[in-house]
């Protein structure tokens, strides 16, 4: 008899089996679904490339601005569609609990690993488009993208794992956290430059900690960009650890509703 597989052991088998299930439903679930992942955000930076170009604003935060919407617009939707992806995790993953190895968090903690590979990608292409057009686009600190992105998508993860159990608990919190994700793309500095605008509102923007990864990440490409003093990455890490933790905690205690809804 061959010995009992060990809880890890478990563990990895259906992450892998829920990876693939998921690929395979983000890539091919409608047509050309592969190249729509590309478009959306190409079209979001080509036409708020368009906007500033139009009005003959070249450099922002002494970088040129095609750079720095780009990378900015490319590190939000990496926080973005890592939220959302994980809010309606179980949701559509729900026949998948009839088999008592697969927990909720498991398939939260897979689509958030799918996404962040996919945005790697998506990131990689237009980065090297733009790059073939004649930007700069290769970041002069890997180290501090790689940790501010990082943070990024655990605070999306956190933030996801957080509004699926809101969600499951008062329904209604649904249309209020899509109502949030408008706002958190204009105060979060995506298309705003936060350095522009006066205190005392700009520390009341830097509340935010979407605000400070994206920052970092700028100033991760080009080094002489002039940074918000405020940006903080222990600050961005204290609200993605906490938020993270908090949704951990939520889906331990509500497993059961979460299984059954």
């Amino acid at each position: 008899m061959s010995e009992p597989r060990s809880s890890l052991s478990i563990t990895f088998s259906v992450w892998r089996a829920v990876f693939l299930r998921e690929s395979l439903d983000r890539l091919f679930d409608m047509r050309a679904a592969w190249f729509w992942l590309l478009m959306e955000p190409v079209m979001h930076i080509a036409f708020i490339t368009f906007v500033f170009t139009a009005i003959r604003l070249h450099t922002i935060g002494g970088i040129d601005t095609a750079v720095w919407i780009m990378v900015g617009m490319l590190a939000f939707f990496l926080f973005r569609r890592t939220a959302l992806q994980v809010m309606y995790a179980v949701e559509s993953n729900q026949p998948l609990f009839a088999y008592r190895q697969v927990k909720p968090f498991d398939v939260a903690i897979v689509r958030a690993g799918l996404e962040a590979f996919l945005m790697v990608i998506v990131s990689t292409v237009i980065l090297a488009g733009a790059a073939f057009l004649g930007h700069v686009t290769f970041p002069r600190d890997p180290l501090q993208v790689a940790i501010a992105l990082f943070g990024l998508w655990l605070y999306g993860l956190g933030f996801g794992l957080v509004a699926s159990v809101l969600m499951e608990l008062v329904p209604e919190t649904e249309h209020v956290l899509k109502l949030v994700m408008l706002p958190l793309y204009l105060v979060s500095g995506v298309i705003m430059p936060i350095m522009s605008v006066p205190q005392p509102y700009r520390d009341l923007l830097m509340i935010n900690p979407i605000a400070h990864g994206l920052e970092l990440v700028r100033s991760g490409f080009v080094p002489y960009y002039h940074m918000v003093p405020e940006t903080s990455a222990s600050y961005l890490y204290t609200w993605a650890g906490a938020s993270v933790l908090l949704g951990m905690a939520l889906y331990r205690r509500y497993e059961l509703r979460l299984v059954m809804q």
